[in-house]
């Protein structure tokens, strides 16, 4: 196949193309804006393939996206590019509804008269991937206040009730997905995943802040007592997974995709110190540096994701425990110093705007 993917220069798209160059023939085509959190140096190790292609254009750009549908005649879409940080998504929304929102309708549109151009041998086979997060379903009951047996999980026909404007505007694009499919007969796939962990991972999320602000003798900030609980999902884990679910998902299913890790955020700040003071020590443990924070206005208490679906029907299995996964992160981060340098200092968007332009 020839995979267009979107937001292929952030975190879990580069592992995913990182996969794809990797471990089959598949080839790709990368289409990231570069914002922020883009990356190239994320595919820096595949971008030499033959089988890897990048185009620099945003997903709201109709008529940018239509030329490059022409130019390389993907087989599927993958469609990951979207803001995704929730602190981010209440300080300012209006990013989030244009990208992940607009963005998506665009595709979607683009894609379909793509689609709809194409031979019937290649309209049958073509797919367009959606893939979104768990946060779209809102909270789940936490132990603390749950008395009632076994804790529920989300599954994929739990009800939509998204709590941030991140997470709404990620339930916007899955209902335009589901509509698309419903109404104009795109043959598409939706995959809901729990957080997400691992190298190359963007500084403002939590496990690497963390491991950064840790090392650096700076606080490790936990919100309110730090008791919000998440399904972690090893980021090359749900590489795995969406290959799999384009590969060989069934048309119109949506699959859960999770690591089987429910911690609490203090819990994984904590074995992130753990592991800090058996790889790098110094005086002090790492925890003298946890400093409680004002909690996250809407804050989610509990996520967890029911991945038995993707399990039963598609053979998929997460290969990480939490513990052998957040290990490789933590030494992923202390060994690639230049990566992380690159970020801090801005370097890596100097170079972007040098090559493409400021975004």
């Amino acid at each position: 196949m020839k995979i267009l993917i979107t937001g292929g220069a952030g975190f879990i798209g580069s592992a995913l193309i990182r996969q794809i160059i990797s471990n089959t023939d598949h080839s790709v085509v990368n289409v990231d804006k570069l914002t922020y959190a883009g990356n190239l140096a994320s595919v820096a190790d595949v971008a030499s393939s033959p089988r890897y292609r990048f185009e620099q254009v945003d997903i709201c750009d109709s008529d940018a996206l239509s030329d490059v549908f022409h130019k390389h005649q993907p087989d599927a879409v993958m469609h990951l590019a979207a803001e995704s940080h929730v602190d981010r998504s209440i300080d300012g929304p209006s990013a989030f509804i244009e990208t992940n929102i607009i963005g998506t309708y665009t595709l979607l549109e683009v894609a379909r008269a793509y689609w709809q151009s194409l031979s019937a041998q290649r309209k049958d086979a073509f797919r367009f991937h959606h893939i979104s997060t768990d946060e779209v379903y809102g909270d789940l009951p936490h132990p603390s206040d749950y008395r009632q047996g076994k804790l529920p999980m989300f599954t994929e026909t739990t009800a939509y009730k998204p709590s941030s404007p991140y997470s709404a505007s990620k339930a916007s694009s899955d209902h335009l997905v589901t509509a698309w499919a419903r109404t104009y007969g795109l043959p598409t796939l939706i995959t809901n995943c729990s957080n997400n962990y691992g190298p190359y991972h963007f500084p403002e999320k939590l496990i690497p802040l963390v491991i950064l602000n840790a090392v650096n003798g700076e606080p490790l900030p936990v919100y309110g007592s730090g008791d919000q609980i998440r399904d972690w999902l090893f980021v090359e884990d749900h590489a795995r997974a969406l290959l799999t679910v384009v590969e060989t998902g069934t048309v119109g299913q949506t699959y859960n995709i999770g690591g089987h890790n429910e911690k609490t955020n203090l819990e994984v700040v904590e074995t992130i110190c753990d592991l800090l003071d058996k790889l790098k020590p110094q005086t002090n443990s790492y925890r003298d540096q946890i400093t409680f924070v004002k909690d996250r206005p809407g804050h989610d208490r509990r996520y967890a994701i029911d991945a038995s679906k993707i399990e039963r029907e598609l053979g998929w299995q997460p290969q990480e425990t939490f513990q052998s996964g957040i290990e490789k992160t933590v030494r992923w981060y202390l060994n690639n110093q230049g990566w992380v340098d690159a970020i801090q200092s801005g370097e890596y968007r100097q170079w972007v705007e040098k090559q493409y332009g400021e975004q």
